[in-house]
């Protein structure tokens, strides 16, 4: 008598694959990112719908990460991302994650690529 396996082996979504905080735990050479690309994407203005001002990563958090920032919409302040001012700053894979997320659909209306959060992580790290 054979006996029946039932239970299914666990399916691993597209995202958990592409996190790019995962694969720079995981084989940070796989994943690096190029700190430069995303020192010039931190800057860079994207158009906001509405007539709303447009936006950049520094809008928030200012070009300097070693000094805090504030949200320009509701003025909340934010601490500085620079990992050499908050040593705790990137240590936290799933929140790393959600405020890429959020961010990136805030600022440049929609999630942010797994190359350009690789380049954005790579630029907070060099701060």
């Amino acid at each position: 008598m054979t006996k029946r396996i039932t239970e299914r082996p666990r399916r691993l979504t597209g995202p958990l694959l592409l996190s790019p905080v995962l694969l720079l735990a995981a084989a940070p050479a796989a994943m690096a990112g190029d700190a430069a690309a995303g020192a010039a994407a931190w800057v860079q203005q994207h158009p906001q719908p509405g007539g709303a001002p447009a936006r950049s990563c520094a809008t928030c958090h200012t070009a300097d990460l070693t000094r805090p920032g504030e949200h320009v919409r509701t003025g909340k302040p934010i601490e500085p991302l620079a990992p050499s001012v908050s040593p705790e700053r990137l240590t936290d894979q799933a929140k790393v994650e959600k405020w890429l997320r959020r961010n990136c659909r805030w600022t440049l209306g929609r999630e942010c690529t797994a190359a350009e959060k690789a380049d954005f992580l790579a630029y907070i790290r060099a701060q």
